[in-house]
């Protein structure tokens, strides 16, 4: 019997508690096994195993040959699960394995990730979602090729999607790279592989469907993995259980130590892909400078987070316009119980290293007693920590001591001395992250290339079985590719996540929100915002990036989208009104849009 037939919808709360009460009774076993001698190097690679074949196994029942099952898992999701899902879609590994590190090593400048990722779904409840729910389409470039009319448009759309999802997929598979590195003893070159054999295994033969409700039970790790080790170590440091709003103290007290030990006063060695802590932690930049870089980081990662395709998706698989408005705030709430613990956790990791009066604290110890520990070894063994002893003193200064942005999560609880079983878990947590937004990111591109370019333009009359085949080939061939990729290190998993956002934005953001609120807006302007704004972002990507230019106030490549979506709106304006408007009935069609009841404007099987 298919997964989603009779009452298994009706069950997703039972089905669920117990899935969540198996994997709390995994973890004792696995602790109880630690105290009984169980190597930790066999632990990693049970937490791992074990996580990665329930997924595959969930995966393997949701196989289906339906269209409608494959591409929005049958509009069937519950508000609750499909906030559950997103939530999982969104926490990609920039989120679980990046985001503590970059706010650990940059302070406050990256608080503008977590303002910009939360807010962004301000943009998408109030701007896209509910309307494009309504609007009845199976992929973003569906969307724009109805609303726009007209093959151009459409392929357009496919070409932003791909090339925006594509980025942020190998962010994702260098993430499992990183922990398939640590956790199983894998080079990171073969650990990508091995991520993407997993992703594959959940996503291939249900597509949608079999995404959706790997997605719940994935989130389900990555919050418990997430939570436990910053509630164990604020408890730890006498700042009780709930570190969210206790860490306030905390900051004080990390500010005194960074003063104590010259953070930001001392010349720092350069390693690539390397860090040393050089900026103080929550100092707010008080020039122009950093006041504009916050406040434009945190609009492209908002714009960006509304318009990228794999999220939008989401809330194509809702029962109705009103579940996927209800679904956005659920997707709200699951994001926020992680964002809201990032910044603590970075907090207390930071503690964990630098206050003597902690056992695990490092920084003014010997270089021959730190580089005796056996988490500093390990970590040095694969390549993502470096101690150098620049001054010759042979005691371990602040900026002698270097690991990469992405293992501060997964490393935390081995600085903090906790029971190996929470690192286990830790990677566990971060390889559902980094699995389910890839998931999500390969299923769209292979969604977009099968149904918009393969069945609406080049053969109209394929079959449905087809149509699967077609599409689950795509899945391999781009999951190889951006494996491929990731293998070559190009960018961090943040700063390739960064031009993710950029990509959707400088393509998308207008010509989505235009073609519901916008009803001039037409076929050549669309098509214009989505081509000269992509191209300009683009553009100035590279001259900024390896072109040797200098930022224009202060944008750098991070920031892209400013240029992109500036360049796309102005296009998409100038050109819809020196061109015909649409005609009646496509204005007729926006304007049903935005009515929130009633039947969907395009049938179930268009």
């Amino acid at each position: 019997m298919s997964i989603i037939k009779g009452d298994f919808i009706d069950n997703l709360p039972k089905v669920y508690g117990l899935y969540t009460g198996g994997f709390v009774v995994f973890i004792l076993l696995m602790a109880i096994l630690e105290q009984a001698g169980l190597g930790a190097d066999i632990i990693g690679i049970l937490f791992v195993a074990f996580t990665v074949v329930i997924y595959a196994a969930i995966g393997w029942m949701s196989r289906t040959m339906q269209v409608d099952a494959y591409y929005v898992a049958g509009r069937q999701v519950p508000a609750v699960f499909n906030g559950m899902a997103t939530a999982a879609d969104w926490m990609s590994g920039a989120s679980f394995v990046a985001m503590a590190g970059g706010i650990y090593f940059g302070g406050h400048g990256y608080i503008a990730f977590v303002v910009g990722w939360t807010g962004g779904y301000v943009l998408v409840a109030s701007l896209m979602a509910p309307y494009l729910r309504k609007f009845g389409c199976y992929t973003v470039p569906d969307f724009i090729g109805t609303r726009y009319g007209g093959n151009l448009a459409r392929f357009l759309a496919v070409c932003v999607l791909t090339l925006a999802s594509f980025t942020y997929v190998t962010a994702q598979i260098n993430a499992t790279g990183t922990i398939a590195s640590r956790a199983l003893g894998l080079p990171f070159e073969v650990g990508v592989w091995f991520g993407l054999l997993g992703i594959l295994l959940c996503s291939m033969l249900g597509g949608m469907r079999a995404v959706t409700w790997t997605q719940v039970a994935q989130y389900i790790v990555l919050i418990i993995a997430y939570v436990v080790p910053v509630i164990w170590m604020s408890n730890k440091q006498g700042f009780g259980i709930i570190p969210q709003l206790a860490y306030g103290e905390a900051v004080m007290r990390l500010g005194e130590l960074e003063t104590l030990h010259g953070v930001g006063l001392k010349p720092t060695e350069a390693f690539a892909g390397l860090k040393a802590l050089t900026v103080p932690h929550y100092e707010a930049g008080t020039t122009f400078e950093a006041k504009w870089k916050f406040v434009t980081l945190v609009f492209c990662m908002m714009a960006g987070t509304a318009s990228l395709p794999h999220i939008l998706m989401r809330y194509f698989t809702t029962p109705s316009v009103k579940a996927a408005r209800q679904s956005v705030a659920w997707s709200l709430f699951f994001i926020f119980l992680l964002y809201f613990t990032a910044p603590a956790l970075a907090t207390f990791t930071k503690l964990q290293l630098l206050d003597p009066n902690l056992a695990t604290s490092i920084i003014g110890n010997t270089i021959a007693e730190v580089n005796a520990l056996e988490w500093i070894q390990k970590w040095s063994n694969v390549g993502f920590l470096v101690i150098s002893d620049s001054n010759g003193d042979g005691i371990l200064q602040i900026n002698e001591f270097f690991m990469k942005t992405g293992i501060v999560v997964l490393a935390t609880p081995e600085i903090a001395g906790l029971p190996y079983v929470i690192s286990g878990l830790v990677a566990a947590g971060g390889m559902a992250a980094a699995m389910s937004t890839a998931d999500g990111l390969l299923l769209a591109i292979a969604n977009a290339l099968s149904h918009d370019l393969y069945y609406k333009i080049i053969d109209p009359k394929a079959d449905t079985k087809h149509r699967l085949i077609v599409a689950r080939v795509l899945l391999i061939v781009i999951g190889a590719c951006a494996a491929y990729v990731a293998s070559m290190k190009l960018t961090s998993i943040l700063g390739a996540v960064a031009w993710a956002f950029d990509f959707a934005m400088s393509g998308l953001f207008f010509p989505l929100v235009l073609g519901v609120w916008w009803k001039r807006a037409n076929r050549q302007g669309a098509i214009a915002g989505m081509f000269f704004g992509l191209l300009s972002g683009t553009w100035y990507l590279y001259m900024v990036k390896w072109g040797g230019m200098d930022p224009w106030l202060y944008i750098d490549h991070l920031r892209f989208g400013i240029i992109g979506a500036s360049v796309s709106l102005v296009a998409m304006i100038v050109v819809s009104l020196a061109t015909a408007e649409p005609d009646e009935e496509t204005q007729r069609m926006v304007d049903e849009v935005r009515i929130p009841k009633g039947e969907t404007v395009l049938s179930s099987t268009h």
